[in-house]
């Protein structure tokens, strides 16, 4: 799939946008008086928005993906030769996407990244991710506060080049044969995981999974009718689990996976 058709499938992972250019479509066709078309749009660009509204939608979705590989101790983890850390959307570590941020119980890739190292169930973390905007790459970013929480700088091997998970495979891989390290423990969120293992895997890589815990299945909400009621926080929600699966259709359409 060329890149240019991939950037407009991200444009529709926010709900909103599929269902305002749906409505956009019905305007036009009402005006060509073509009403009982421009009804469907309007009803499906509708439809599409409310059901990304709902919390039932991103519990059911969300936790396919999050429930792949749930997450585990660092202290069961097993041993590896390193620990793979992607740098991807890092900001995003609110312990729950249904609940506002807590920083007091937020578990960021970091802190899974630091439990793993001091748990000694690798003597590397290689960090991957090249540099969004600017000239600081997201590997550096992460190396820099992992040094501030105590991880020497000889554990650190960074690869500064990758801008997609495709990439963090590839550029990882290639990391990994020139310092002669065979398996790795892979850190990310839940939601990416799968995407992430799968794209690994393709590249002949021994990973383990090592995710953090579940920011959407794990809801806590009481069962019953809040599930059923629009929310905001779903909406934000279902921005990354769209991103997800239209990632994983990307990625396979591609044979990246």
């Amino acid at each position: 799939m060329p890149d240019s058709l991939a950037s407009l499938l991200t444009l529709f992972v926010v709900p909103q946008n599929l269902c305002l250019a749906l409505l956009g479509l019905a305007i036009l066709f009402l005006l060509l008086r073509l009403r009982r078309t421009a009804s469907l749009f309007a009803i499906t660009g509708l439809i599409w928005v409310l059901a990304w509204s709902l919390p039932a939608t991103s519990i059911w979705l969300g936790g396919v993906l999050e429930n792949a590989y749930p997450s585990a101790d660092p202290q069961q983890t097993a041993q590896a030769d390193a620990i793979i850390v992607l740098g991807g959307n890092t900001a995003n570590n609110r312990s729950n996407w249904f609940l506002a941020y807590d920083k007091d119980t937020a578990i960021s890739r970091l802190d899974t990244a630091e439990m793993l190292y001091k748990s000694g169930k690798a003597p590397l973390l290689l960090l991957s991710g090249g540099a969004l905007e600017g000239n600081v790459s997201e590997a550096q970013g992460l190396a820099y506060q992992l040094r501030q929480r105590g991880i020497p700088e000889q554990a650190l091997i960074l690869e500064n080049e990758s801008r997609n998970t495709y990439e963090n495979a590839l550029y990882s891989k290639r990391f990994m044969e020139q310092h002669g390290l065979k398996t790795a423990l892979l850190v990310t969120s839940a939601l990416h995981m799968p995407r992430s293992i799968a794209v690994f895997t393709q590249q002949g890589m021994h990973v383990l999974p090592a995710g953090n815990p579940a920011q959407i299945y794990l809801t806590g909400m009481e069962p019953g009718l809040s599930k059923w009621l629009p929310n905001l926080r779903a909406l934000e929600a279902s921005r990354s689990i769209l991103k997800e699966y239209i990632g994983l259709a990307v990625y396979r359409l591609r044979g990246w996976i």
